[in-house]
């Protein structure tokens, strides 16, 4: 399944949330699901803390 979203779009909000912001924030400001963002988080791991 695709969720639309480029991979670079994907990384800036896992960028977002390893800065601190909260899953329940990011989700509804970018209109995804829960289940996207753990998805990505799988996926794209440490590629996005960093």
């Amino acid at each position: 399944m695709r969720s639309g979203f480029p991979e670079e779009q994907a990384l800036g909000i896992l960028k977002e949330h390893g800065a601190g912001a909260k899953t329940a924030d990011l989700c509804p400001e970018h209109p995804i699901t829960e289940a996207t963002f753990c998805d990505w988080k799988s996926k794209f791991g440490r590629l996005g803390a960093s």
